[in-house]
């Protein structure tokens, strides 16, 4: 080299010149603000995703996802208690405040359900039968009320204090029909007429029958109260009221 420069060096200089003159022009000059605006469009993509919609969708209004949920549930929940509420009619065969009584429990406690609630009344008339006539305080004690148990409760008292005993043999439930239902201060009452078969004989101390026939079915009619507290997390009914049928 003698410190010329060759013609053609000068010729690619100037051209590499112009093609990065054209370029800038072109593309734009980078100003140190690319960054902020990739960050605002990042946060804005985010936010939209969050919000169930993609850019562009705007116009399009989503429900938060608790709201969707209650939208898709409610009518089907509705149509539940609406078929319970017609099923509750049905068992009221006509009488309206009987009815009006079920419906007014159905809506104020979601799980009642009366044909449910009439197996295990039926269930618990059983077990309250038969807990009796064997004098088992403690099983009497978790189905009734503090009244009912202390009736019962003195009367197998008084028939021990005589050494008496009976001998019953639970033959089924013929019928067992809702008669009243109402809702009092927070608190389900529902009244059954119960029509139920035994076969019962009361004993002595020596043995001998005092009271019933140990070889014959009896036809027994009972009407009995249960009540529950709506509110209360506790599912099982009590027993609070029995009566004899007029």
């Amino acid at each position: 080299m003698d410190g010329r420069i060759d013609l053609t060096t000068l010729l690619f200089l100037v051209l590499a010149v112009v093609i990065f003159l054209k370029l800038r022009s072109v593309l734009g000059r980078r100003t140190g603000h690319e960054q902020a605006r990739y960050e605002r469009y990042k946060a804005q993509q985010e936010a939209s995703q969050r919000n169930g919609k993609m850019v562009g969708q705007d116009k399009v209004v989503t429900l938060p996802r608790r709201e969707r949920e209650d939208l898709e549930m409610r009518p089907a929940e509705q149509e539940v208690r609406t078929d319970v509420e017609e099923r509750a009619r049905g068992i009221a065969a006509g009488n309206s405040g009987l009815a009006a009584g079920l419906v007014e429990i159905i809506r104020a406690d979601r799980s009642f359900e009366p044909e449910e609630f009439l197996k295990g009344a039926r269930a618990a008339y059983e077990i309250i039968v038969t807990a009796f006539a064997e004098g088992n305080r403690k099983t009497l004690k978790d189905l009734l009320s503090r009244e009912v148990y202390d009736g019962f409760a003195g009367a197998i008292s008084e028939r021990e204090s005589r050494s008496d005993q009976i001998d019953q043999s639970f033959v089924g439930i013929k019928s067992a029909d809702i008669v009243e239902a109402e809702l009092k201060g927070g608190v389900a009452q529902i009244t059954i007429k119960f029509v139920s078969e035994l076969i019962s004989a009361t004993r002595d101390r020596a043995g001998e029958v005092i009271a019933g026939d140990p070889k014959r079915i009896k036809e027994v009619t009972d009407i009995w109260t249960f009540a529950r507290e709506v509110a209360s997390r506790n599912p099982n009914w009590r027993l609070i009221a029995t009566q004899a049928a007029n």
